[in-house]
């Protein structure tokens, strides 16, 4: 029994050593995850220019997130709230630019990484004029993001 002991102990110092260097790996994978920022191919806007722009007309600004995620922040004004998880979100998408095809499409999720991989597969797809708005409405490492910047946004009540 004697001997058990001592293992045992020396099992606990060695799981509390790897679960303290797991907990620190899997903070710094969270922070760099928050940070994380895909690149892009096509153009991209700072929230307070897709805000402009949307409420000109000039761009077509589309906020991808969830419902669930509109119901907590609001949708920004000017934008269109089209959950990109939809089985019909490209037919939903084509009807909006039908309506004026000259005009970009610009996407705006939370924190800028939905939209630049959405972006991304937009331009692969064909899409000619696709614009990503990387702060998102959070904040990102490309900006303080559409509610820090004080951005109005409107109630969605879906």
């Amino acid at each position: 029994m004697e001997m058990s002991e001592p293992r045992t102990a020396m099992s606990r110092r060695r799981l509390l050593c790897a679960g303290g260097v797991i907990g620190v790996a899997t903070a710094a994978g969270w922070w760099r995850l928050a940070r994380y920022r895909p690149s892009h191919e096509g153009g991209m806007l700072g929230v307070r220019a897709a805000h402009a722009q949307a409420r000109a007309g000039e761009i077509l600004l589309v906020d991808i997130r969830t419902p669930g995620e509109w119901r907590r922040t609001g949708v920004p004004e000017g934008a269109v709230p089209l959950d990109m998880r939809r089985d019909d979100f490209i037919d939903r998408l084509d009807a909006f630019v039908a309506q004026d095809p000259t005009r970009p499409v610009a996407l705006i999720c939370a924190g800028g990484v939905r939209s630049a991989r959405l972006s991304r597969q937009l331009l692969a797809a064909g899409y000619q004029q696709v614009i990503d708005v990387p702060e998102g409405l959070h904040g990102s490492s490309a900006g303080p993001g559409w509610l820090a910047s004080d951005l109005p946004v409107r109630p969605w009540n879906g």
